[in-house]
């Protein structure tokens, strides 16, 4: 069984507190072909393509025209990545035994290096999985990544107790993930919040969940999908009724707004 998260736009390369060597991404040969054409990309193109003011355009323009694939220098990806699944995966506060067991089962879509497993080193970048950027495959990263996404999870499933995956990511980013291709079983996974009788998705609340049910899934070395089911952290309850035609669905009472200091 495979965990998959979408990365993150936050980025924290402060110095690590875990010593675990890192790994090299499976699809760097692919990621260094793309740096070739974000290389080519201008301050202004980069600025409109991902709306970002000046200053982040210069930022992200000085890192694409740092970027060397080749290097070893930067830092595993599920301590470098911040954010709310971020913050609810809190890999940093992760045992080395934990990130063994994730590495193996958990993966990290991403625009720039396609799949990534926890201790893959990275560098800083920002590119996200559903822009458009014209390379010799296409017009779009979709175009770019083609089936390569899916055939490296396929390779990771095999030899898994269970060739299933648990979609934890956004649609943007499992779009990238051929279907025709992938061969597995996929759970899908919503989380809800409950107000006045009713309940509904607040993105706010359900990506830090989905970071949430990523690290119970390594705590408790989970491998088998029926299990997902027993998921309880943060006042989260399986709802039954509600998965049965759909996704895996988990409600909770609303959390309360805070207040400001």
């Amino acid at each position: 069984m495979l965990v998959l998260l979408s990365p993150a736009k936050r980025l924290n390369f402060d110095p690590s507190a875990h010593t675990l060597g890192t790994t090299r991404p499976a699809l760097i040969d692919r990621t260094a072909d793309l740096s070739r054409a974000t290389a080519k990309l201008s301050k202004r193109k980069i600025k409109t393509m991902m709306d970002l003011s000046d200053d982040l355009a210069e930022l992200n323009w000085q890192r694409f025209q740092a970027l060397d694939p080749d290097s070893t220098d930067g830092k595993p990806a599920a301590l470098a990545f911040s954010g709310e699944v971020y913050r609810g995966l809190n890999a940093e506060g992760l045992t080395d035994a934990d990130l063994t067991w994730a590495q193996d089962h958990l993966r990290i879509l991403s625009g720039l290096y396609g799949v990534l497993r926890p201790l893959d080193v990275i560098q800083p970048y920002r590119l996200e999985m559903g822009r458009k950027i014209k390379t010799k495959k296409g017009e779009s990263l979709y175009d770019f990544w083609g089936s390569d996404i899916a055939a490296e999870l396929n390779e990771a499933l095999n030899g898994q107790k269970s060739r299933a995956i648990v979609n934890l990511a956004s649609n943007e980013y499992f779009r990238a993930v051929d279907r025709k291709t992938l061969d597995a079983e996929i759970v899908d996974v919503d989380f809800k919040e409950e107000k006045d009788g009713k309940a509904r998705i607040l993105f706010m609340f359900a990506k830090v969940a989905r970071g949430l049910m990523a690290r119970w899934i390594i705590e408790n070395r989970v491998t088998d999908p029926g299990k997902l089911k027993d998921f309880d952290i943060e006042g989260y309850r399986f709802d039954e009724p509600a998965s049965e035609t759909g996704p895996l669905t988990f409600v909770r009472p609303q959390p309360p707004k805070k207040r400001a200091a």
